[in-house]
């Protein structure tokens, strides 16, 4: 007999030798068994239903061979929705929520109560437009991508989730300029890993390269962004960017070069990294 307890502690030994997060078997569990944590724990010594067990031990064999939980359940949760992920786009991270968070307040203060015209530039899964268009009524949100397959899964998480986006196809800025785009506020989550740098198993293997590497310093995206970004930008405006944690110093110097005069400032997530660039135009 396989018991809840006896499934997750045998799945969290093998993944502590592979160096896999433990918590992962759990996560996985709550998530596969559609039940609460506190659920599972009080039946904690009952026995697995055997058709949940077949499905558990298969999708545990795929993720100790470094597979995401993400692409195994074909989904991920982001700011309380839900987004299909799959090989074509990056699964969101922590982080970014709290990006979409501060870019939220921001709006509030500097647009409060008024229409304003947003772009999520290079969106993949569509996760930061469409917590943007779901949270903030004034949104008028549009996104793009170079990737068209990208493009589909974001198009099915905006309908999945009710979100009022428009998608376009494009490298970076080009279609904005292309279709003469006004924007109050641009937002990327570009690539920004640096091109050598050594990346974890399930990242490197699962997760689409053309999202993730951002030339040889890991700023080549932002160095296009702010070289364009006038000719996209409303004379007030501003620009929100996620960035490396260890890229400060870098992205205070590209700013100053490329954006002179320009007021920025560089937040700090909840673990006190340095993970987000807010540069600002007329926004007193």
């Amino acid at each position: 007999m396989t018991t809840f307890a006896s499934a997750v502690r045998s799945y969290e030994k093998q993944c502590l030798n592979k160096d896999i997060p433990s918590e992962t078997v759990m996560a996985f569990l709550v998530e596969l068994s559609q039940r609460e944590r506190y659920d599972l724990y009080l039946h904690y010594e009952e026995e697995m239903p055997e058709v949940l067990e077949t499905e558990f031990n298969a999708g545990m064999e795929r993720i100790l061979n470094y597979e995401p939980m993400e692409h195994v359940l074909g989904y991920s949760w982001f700011y309380g929705y839900k987004f299909i992920v799959n090989e074509d786009v990056l699964i969101p991270r922590p982080e970014t929520e709290e990006l979409c968070a501060n870019v939220l307040s921001r709006i509030d203060e500097h647009f409060p109560k008024q229409d304003i015209d947003v772009c999520d530039v290079g969106t993949g899964s569509g996760a930061i437009a469409v917590v943007l268009a779901k949270e903030e009524p004034h949104v008028h949100m549009s996104a793009t991508d170079i990737s068209e397959e990208a493009l589909v899964t974001a198009r099915k998480n905006a309908e999945n989730n009710g979100a009022d986006i428009t998608f376009t196809a494009g490298d970076m800025l080009k279609p904005l300029m292309e279709q003469g785009v006004k924007l109050d506020v641009l937002v990327s989550n570009p690539p920004y890993i640096p091109q050598e740098e050594v990346m974890e198993k399930s990242v490197v293997d699962f997760e689409p390269h053309v999202a993730l590497f951002g030339g040889e310093d890991g700023l080549k995206f932002y160095r296009q962004i702010f070289a364009d970004c006038r000719n996209v930008l409303k004379d007030k405006a501003f620009m929100a960017f996620e960035m490396g944690w260890d890229q400060r110093e870098r992205m205070s110097a590209l700013v100053e070069e490329m954006l002179p005069g320009t007021r920025y400032e560089i937040l700090q997530d909840m673990n006190g990294k340095d993970r987000m660039l807010f540069v600002y135009f007329n926004c007193k």
